[in-house]
Parts: C-alpha cells; sequence; structure tokens
C-alpha cells in the first residue's frame, strides 16, 4: 500500500535527508525518517534545502522498516516526491523557507561594522525575513552595548544585549524566541568571533550534543563538515548553521537604488515630505530624512548605512551586475 505525507526537511547529507513528518493518520506520521529525493530534481536543477516543506512517498516496506527503534540510514523506502513552494532559499548558509533572523554581532572583540548590519537588516526585510540585531559581549563595553541597542529600537526592530558567558540576557532572548517563533524557522548570522556558537549553546545547553548524535547518525559515523540543521523548538525550528555574516539568496537581485528608503523602517515617516519629489536622501535641501538625522529622530549611523547600500546600488543595474 503507499502513503503520502508532508514534512519539514531537517538536515541532510551527500543525498540523504532527514525529515520531521507532520502529525496525521498515516503509519509513520509525526515520526522523523531518513529519504532520498527523486533524481527528476537535478534534471530541473532543483535541490532539497533544509527548511523545505516536502512531499513525500513510501509504502509498506518503509513502515515495516521503521517498526522498530532507530533511524534507517538507506532511507527506508521514503522519498522526497515534491518540494513545496518556499518563501525564501539561501545559497549560504543553504537553506530554505527562514522567517526570524537574529543578527549577532560583538560591542567590540570584533568592533562592529555598522553598514553591514543595515545591510543584513534590509536584505531580510526585502525578503519578508524578520531582522532580530543582538548585541552580544556586552560585559566589555554596556554603555556601548545600550547605546546600539537603543538605534535598532528606535528604528523599529526588537533589539538585545546580552553576555553569553555571564548569563546577562541570555532568558529574556530564550522567552522572545519561544513567544514570538511560532512555525517559523529562526537563524542566527553572525561573523567569526562574534560569540554566535556561545549563544546558541547558552540558549540550548544540549545544541551541541544532539547535533553530534545526528551527525553520527545520518552519516554513519563518519566525520563531516558543518552544514544546516534544523531543532524544533515549540511548533518552530531554530536552525544551527557555520557562521555567516551575509545572506546570499538564489535570486541576487535583490531591489533597486529607489525602493532602499523603503527598507529603512524609521524613514517611512518622513518619505514624501521631501522638497523635490524625486528626492535620493543623500545630500538634497530640504530632505525630510536628512533634517531627522540632525535633529536626532533618525541615528546617523543608520543613515550611514543607508548611503553605502545607496552608493553600492548606483553603480548597478541590479544585485550582483555591474
Amino acid at each position: 500500500m503507499g502513503y503520502e505525507e508532508t514534512g519539514r526537511l531537517v538536515r541532510g547529507l551527500g543525498g540523504l535527508y532527514e525529515i520531521i513528518l507532520d502529525r496525521g493518520t498515516t503509519p509513520l506520521s509525526g515520526r522523523t525518517v531518513a529519504s532520498r529525493a527523486k533524481g527528476n530534481f537535478r534534471n530541473k536543477g532543483l535541490s532539497p534545502l533544509v527548511g523545505d516543506r516536502v512531499r513525500v512517498l513510501y509504502d509498506d516496506v518503509a513502515v515495516a522498516h521503521y517498526g522498530g527503534e532507530g533511524a534507517v540510514h538507506d532511507g527506508g523506502g521514503v522519498v522526497i516526491e515534491e518540494i513545496l513552494p518556499r518563501t525564501s532559499a539561501l545559497i549560504r548558509p543553504p537553506m530554505a523557507n527562514l522567517g526570524l533572523l537574529f543578527i549577532t554581532f560583538a560591542v567590540k572583540d570584533p568592533e562592529p561594522v555598522t553598514e553591514t548590519i543595515d545591510k543584513l537588516i534590509a536584505i531580510a526585510e526585502h525578503n519578508g525575513i524578520e531582522p532580530v540585531p543582538v548585541i552580544c559581549k556586552r560585559d566589555l563595553a554596556p554603555e556601548r552595548a545600550e547605546e546600539l541597542r537603543r538605534i535598532y529600537q528606535n528604528a523599529g526592530f526588537t533589539a538585545f544585549t546580552l553576555s553569553s558567558t555571564e548569563r546577562e540576557g541570555v532568558e529574556e532572548l530564550r522567552r522572545f524566541i519561544e513567544e514570538s517563533l511560532g512555525e517559523r524557522i529562526a537563524a542566527f548570522s553572525g561573523a567569526s568571533g562574534v560569540g554566535k556558537s556561545t549563544l546558541l549553546n547558552a540558549l540550548y545547553p544540549d545544541l551541541k550534543l544532539q547535533t553530534g548524535a545526528i551527525s553520527q547518525k545520518i552519516a554513519r559515523g563518519k566525520h563531516t563538515t558543518r552544514r544546516v540543521e534544523l531543532y524544533p523548538v515549540g511548533r518552530g525550528y531554530v536552525a544551527d548553521t557555520p557562521g555567516f555574516s551575509m545572506l546570499d539568496f538564489v535570486r541576487f537581485d535583490f531591489f533597486k537604488k529607489e525602493d532602499l528608503p523603503f527598507l529603512m523602517r524609521e524613514f517611512e515617516p518622513y518619505i514624501g515630505a521631501c522638497r523635490y519629489t524625486k528626492c535620493s536622501h543623500t545630500k538634497e535641501e530640504g530632505c525630510a530624512i536628512l533634517e531627522a538625522v540632525r535633529d536626532g529622530r533618525i541615528a546617523p549611523s543608520r543613515h550611514r548605512g543607508f548611503l553605502a547600500m545607496y552608493e553600492e546600488l548606483r553603480h548597478k543595474n541590479e544585485w550582483g551586475k555591474k
């Protein structure tokens, strides 16, 4: 007998994928199964990504495989038949359907590059991903950490400061995740040295142990390189990813410079109030946004981030193309 179910792809290696099936009435509903993808995906230039919602097929042979304890390493007769529509797809890290992005950066050691942070926020906003700035290592410079938090809170974002080593602010962030995640996938960005791994281990102490156990199961005990893995948290998932500080989307055409002001939340009240209809908000007299910067209603660092992106976009017809 044949069965059809949907589920979430939570990790993969070498053409073998682990999927948490939705709860239902078919024999493997709610189970974590190993699966392979149909060969025709490659012909379409499409490969399953961690985070994908997928439709799988299996039969009574697969049910028999999963009748005992443990996972079946060869796919167990479960086949990915269809990748369901994605809300987004990233090249680096390779994952799909990201809904919540925690942008982690240190208050110092290394010094934060706010232009890069603001660019990442704008990219997330453009793709319908909620950005949440997280300032780490606040114990090294508490006043500066609070200043950065205020900048992003005043811009309209939920922002956190914390010290993972001192366990300060971790519980507040954990509560936010539990209350806000819903059925979404969350990931933590962060360049090397900002404290992302320390933070993840502080939030979820068993994460490292789980990663090792699951990697061994799916890779049959072989040493594996770091890859994206999803871990259930409530009704959603938190991604453990290799460190990254920028998002590479499959469609790397993003937005044009005319769209950029609409991706800066604190600019919104002033758009349309400038003296000139085609104001670029970079240097014109009578610019309402520049006036807000001078008055302290918009943080100068956020406007500098806008100027850096505007300059980059000004020389491109679309992202990634000169």
